[in-house]
């Protein structure tokens, strides 16, 4: 059983069906929670919370309920995609405040150490008013590593932060990862979370498509093929040797550039290199252009 078990999760408003029977175990490690907008990510990342409860099905954190356990939301970070921010406070002013409610031992301290965190050490005194959406953001992500818990939920902890801001916090979010910490990242933006995550959550229409490793996702879709750009010496050469063995269903040449249709990947990349020495033709260049995130997103979802 993982850290975070989601058990046949229903979430109804009405006739509004906002998640739909949703099973998952998580373990340790950065998990990104995938959707489009209005997929049903909020509603499930606050069941998971405790904030919610499910209309069916059960959701446990450590094996345990967190409805009715207090003890339990001290190994829980939860930071929500809106504000709920003081702005007359200073960002330094606003973690202490939060520390001492929650009655850490050292408030003084765990507020340096989660502004240290996200750094904006440099900003601690800076009213929060005067903050820009990718500061906030990065308090918000502050404000729930103070008790230092051991999971942590992010509805777009990236949004509106700029390139810079969004580097912090992908590299801060991949460390506490891979310090063993489980944590949930939702967002709809592919390329920042395969750059996190090492598993995928992945939701449309309250409904769970698909839950694992991308890559691993991506290589058990055999029903159409993958595709390969090749840069070659001899791209015209290469591609009729690559057709005429067989290793490919479908070739286009632009220039030096080939795009091969691979329906066999592990018979395509062992003869690759032993074709080409034979044939005279230099490689220069070989690239998967959908094992990645995002042709899985838009295959699932088609």
């Amino acid at each position: 059983m993982g850290v975070i078990e989601v058990k046949g999760v229903t979430k109804r408003y009405g006739e509004v069906v906002a998640v739909s029977d949703v099973s998952f175990d998580l373990g340790p490690g950065v998990i990104g929670l995938l959707g489009p907008n209005g997929a049903g990510k909020t509603t499930l990342l606050k069941m998971m919370a405790g904030l919610l409860l499910p209309t069916s099905g059960y959701v446990s954190l450590f094996s345990q309920s967190l409805r009715g356990q207090p003890k339990l939301y001290r190994r829980l970070g939860y930071c929500p995609e809106s504000e709920r921010l003081y702005e007359y406070m200073s960002g330094g002013e606003f973690l202490t405040v939060n520390a001492q409610l929650q009655g850490l031992s050292n408030p003084e301290e765990a507020a340096g150490n989660a502004l240290e965190q996200v750094d904006l050490v440099k900003e601690k005194d800076k009213k929060i008013r005067a903050y820009s959406r990718g500061m906030r953001q990065r308090l918000k992500v502050a404000q729930c590593l103070l008790h230092d818990p051991e999971v942590l939920l992010l509805d777009e902890p990236l949004k509106g932060a700029d390139p810079t801001q969004r580097r912090i916090l992908i590299d801060l979010i991949a460390k506490l990862g891979g310090a063993g910490k489980t944590i949930v990242v939702s967002s709809h933006v592919l390329y920042e979370v395969e750059r996190m995550a090492s598993q995928i959550i992945l939701i449309h229409r309250g409904r769970l498509l698909a839950f694992g490793d991308f890559r691993a996702i991506r290589e058990s879709m055999d029903d159409r093929p993958h595709k390969v750009s090749l840069r070659a010496s001899d791209p015209k050469r290469l591609a009729a040797l690559l057709t005429e063995k067989a290793l490919v269903s479908g070739v286009s040449l632009s220039g030096e550039e080939l795009v091969a249709d691979v329906t066999k990947p592990e018979v395509f990349y062992s003869h690759l290199p032993q074709v080409a020495l034979d044939a005279g033709v230099r490689l220069t260049r070989l690239v998967s252009l959908d094992e990645d995130l995002e042709s899985v997103f838009r295959y699932l979802v088609r």
